[in-house]
């Protein structure tokens, strides 16, 4: 008989420790964890800082530099031949649509365009005190969709000095201070001025955003208020300006269209270096014009372009309903018409000019008094004709465009 009895062997996991022992070992491992952490995290300070360093030495581009399309997500507009003559009889006022004017409403602006019979968007990408956001316009252009329109761009005479702007080809930031012409600081505002042909960063700034307009395919370009950017004396750099822009279009075998705002210049030689002049035409409370050569309300001579002086020595003539965000322009008393009224007035205006083989462009989207108290868009100090919204212009636009001559 077998009396030996074997001991039972407890596991050493499940071996009882006493509180005391425990504890202690639970500090002894916090130790050496903390230790460990603070080793690599040593490490990992000393990599960030030899990344920082590479970083200060890097030029970081900005967001238009960085965005950049898949294959599958690049799309082109393909501009055709322009029709001056439907430039003429179906252009419509569409200004800053192409810009951060219309972020905020970019969807219904886009329906809109594409439910008009609108065949030229004039002034849809702006650059007043803000550089044209190329990408925004694309994308803009690519919802609309729409392959027989002409886009439009201005090219204002108000800059923004702290603006901060990218030149791609040159991997370097535009200095907006240089562009300035002497003496013009303030002139729209708090670090604000006029911009001046003769400053070699203008040039450069102009020669940009021109060439990346006509990349995308934008064919229109007008010279805001040209002579605050220039003289127009025989010292003009504007036939320097606008023959590199010609140069460039004739390189992509694009045809371009390129105006000014010329107010009451009368240099015939000087008129027919655009394709065409541009300006508002002074309407009254009832919508009509006057005869003259120079609007009788104002102090000095703000032009009536279809009067001869101009319109006899200039290409073509293009006119719309001015604007400037002020009671007194066209666009405001156009707004505080009642219905009837302003569709008269545009089919009357609209027949008048075209019948004198100028343009009269339909307005879309335009600045207006925010305290003007009479019709608007989506917001009081924007105009729109969409049906959605007070003005309700959109039916009475289309008929008289349809109408065309």
């Amino acid at each position: 008989m077998n009396l030996y009895t074997p001991r039972k062997t407890v596991s050493f996991w499940k071996k009882p420790v006493p509180f005391f022992e425990a504890v202690g070992l639970l500090i002894i491992l916090s130790i050496i964890l903390t230790t460990v952490v603070l080793i690599i995290s040593s490490r990992i300070s000393h990599i960030a800082l030899d990344v920082s360093a590479n970083i200060s030495n890097t030029k970081i581009p900005p967001h238009e530099k960085r965005h950049r399309y898949s294959p599958e997500e690049k799309w082109q507009f393909r501009p055709r031949p322009l029709s001056v003559q439907k430039m003429k009889t179906q252009g419509c006022v569409t200004d800053g649509f192409l810009s951060s004017y219309g972020k905020k409403y970019a969807d219904d602006l886009v329906e809109l365009i594409k439910r008009s019979e609108c065949y030229y968007l004039h002034r849809a990408l702006e650059t007043w005190l803000v550089p044209p956001d190329f990408y925004f316009a694309k994308e803009m252009m690519q919802k609309i969709d729409r392959p027989n329109i002409v886009y439009g761009m201005f090219i204002a005479e108000a800059l923004n000095e702290k603006a901060k702007y990218y030149n791609e080809d040159e991997e370097r930031y535009f200095d907006f201070r240089k562009m300035c012409r002497k003496g013009s600081t303030g002139a729209w505002g708090f670090r604000t001025c006029k911009p001046s042909f003769e400053k070699e960063e203008y040039r450069s700034y102009l020669r940009y955003i021109t060439r990346k307009a006509m990349d995308i395919g934008i064919q229109s370009f007008l010279f805001g208020q040209i002579f605050l950017q220039e003289s127009n004396g025989p010292d003009s750099i504007t036939p320097e300006i606008v023959k590199e822009m010609r140069d460039y279009a004739k390189e992509k075998n694009l045809q371009i269209f390129i105006g000014a705002q010329t107010n009451n210049i009368i240099s015939e030689n000087y008129l027919k270096i655009f394709d065409y002049i541009e300006g508002g035409v002074g309407i009254d409370s009832e919508g009509h014009i006057e005869d003259g050569p120079c609007l009788s309300k104002r102090g000095s001579c703000w032009a009536l372009l279809w009067h001869e002086n101009f319109a006899s020595k200039a290409n073509n003539v293009f006119l719309h309903l001015d604007w400037s965000g002020i009671k007194s322009d066209d666009m405001d008393i156009f707004a505080r018409m009642d219905a009837e009224t302003r569709a008269k007035t545009l089919e009357n205006l609209y027949k008048y000019f075209t019948e004198k083989n100028m343009a009269f462009l339909m307005p879309y989207f335009a600045v207006l008094d925010k305290t003007n108290n009479g019709c608007y868009g989506p917001k009081k100090s924007f105009y729109s004709p969409d049906m959605r919204y007070s003005c309700r212009d959109e039916k009475a636009i289309n008929k008289i465009l349809k109408s065309k001559p």
